[in-house]
């Protein structure tokens, strides 16, 4: 019989899901090349009621994007909070009275392990665990270079790190040493594929030999990325522009209209996409906001960075790794933003040791090493 893996993801920004996504492709192809295996992605947002995911998933994207500062302090707050207090307890309490149809569809599929990309599933299956319930085995995975206390869900068969410090950090915090792996984030299995970038620049309209930065605001195309990318051409330099809107159809039709208006030929907006890899072989520089997904997809294709407007809290923690192992810059304005992608035009050798840099810690093969270390035990 195939061994069933599920894996539950939250749509409370894009990194939770798209972690899933590639755990997903990742045992498809195992399976296209005759393994007994199969998997099964849910979005727990699509199995609780309507005002609950209101507040969880909608009141949380709204709030990061117009109160980022208030989103900060609530994350310092929440990770300063004992496990045990009443508002914690309170919180698991509401969690678990939404999500009675998830637990029935998790029966309904009977996985032979599990793997979270969000706390919030891992906390409800960590009771279903005491009381007996699920004997599955239940991993979870941190999907950013933080560890936050929400992701300290205890009771679980393995837990993946994003870097080797977020591993020491669990360690130090009382999870069992032989339960933690340093995989990195799940990213898609193309991230690791060899791209012809001539091939793909030209397929998309650009100039292959010209320098060209990707500017990225995550799936929500969160941020002013059409007056962003106006400063930046306008600036002077022979250089192309890739800008990424995400789901943010608003936003793409302005940036369209840039490009029309007043950047022909060196603007290329381009909407949510499921190949975001094929634009990244086409780049030298990636500016984006440091998501977990999205900066791990940039160190597996060795392409460095420069990160801008960090949501407070698990961004900012992101950036700080980014910088602390040479992989991105970081620009705290506008004006900043402009100033870093001419010095780093002017200067192509610190440009190339920030890719080797990226490169050298990414993890184009996480994925991979997640799933095999679940299927481990679970045999032939």
């Amino acid at each position: 019989m195939k061994r069933r893996i599920l894996l539950l993801s939250v749509s409370a920004g894009a990194g939770h899901v798209r972690a899933a996504d590639a755990l997903e492709a990742t045992v498809t192809a195992l399976a296209d090349q005759g393994g007994e295996v199969e998997a099964r992605h849910l979005d727990v947002m699509d199995y609780v009621p309507s005002s609950f995911r209101r507040i969880y998933a909608d009141f949380y994207l709204g709030l990061i994007t117009r109160y980022p500062r208030l989103w900060g302090m609530l994350y310092r707050i929440t990770d300063d909070a004992r496990p045990d207090a009443v508002v914690q307890r309170m919180r698991r309490t509401i969690e678990r009275l939404n999500t009675r149809r998830l637990r029935a569809a998790i029966a309904d599929f009977a996985p032979d392990a599990i793997i979270c990309t969000h706390f919030l599933p891992a906390e409800m299956l960590a009771r279903q665990i005491r009381k007996g319930r699920v004997t599955a085995p239940v991993y979870l995975q941190v999907t950013d270079f933080d560890l936050h206390r929400m992701w300290l869900v205890p009771g679980m068969t393995g837990y993946f790190a994003a870097s080797p410090e977020i591993a020491y950090r669990m360690h130090a915090v009382g999870l069992p040493a032989s339960r933690v792996h340093t995989t990195g984030i799940p990213v898609m299995p193309a991230f690791a594929d060899v791209q012809d970038r001539g091939t793909l620049a030209r397929s998309f309209g650009m100039d292959p030999d010209r320098a060209t930065y990707l500017v990225m605001g995550g799936g929500a195309g969160v941020g002013a990325l059409d007056a962003l990318a106006d400063t930046l051409l306008s600036a002077g330099g022979d250089f192309q522009l890739v800008v990424l809107a995400g789901r943010n159809e608003e936003m793409l039709g302005r940036l369209r209209r840039l490009a029309e208006q007043k950047h022909a030929g060196r603007l290329f907006p381009q909407g949510y996409t499921k190949h975001v890899e094929r634009l990244m072989a086409c780049c030298d520089l990636a500016i984006t906001k440091p998501g977990g997904l999205t900066t791990s997809e940039c160190l597996a294709m060795g392409l460095p960075m420069i990160v801008n407007a960090p949501i407070p809290g698990q961004e900012e923690r992101n950036a700080d790794y980014l910088l602390e192992q040479g992989a991105a810059w970081k620009a705290i304005d506008g004006v900043a933003l402009g100033w870093r992608v001419q010095a780093l035009r002017d200067d192509p050798a610190q440009l190339a040791a920030m890719g080797r840099r990226a490169r050298a810690i990414g993890r184009p093969h996480a994925a991979r090493d997640v799933i095999d270390i679940v299927l481990a035990p679970l045999g032939s």
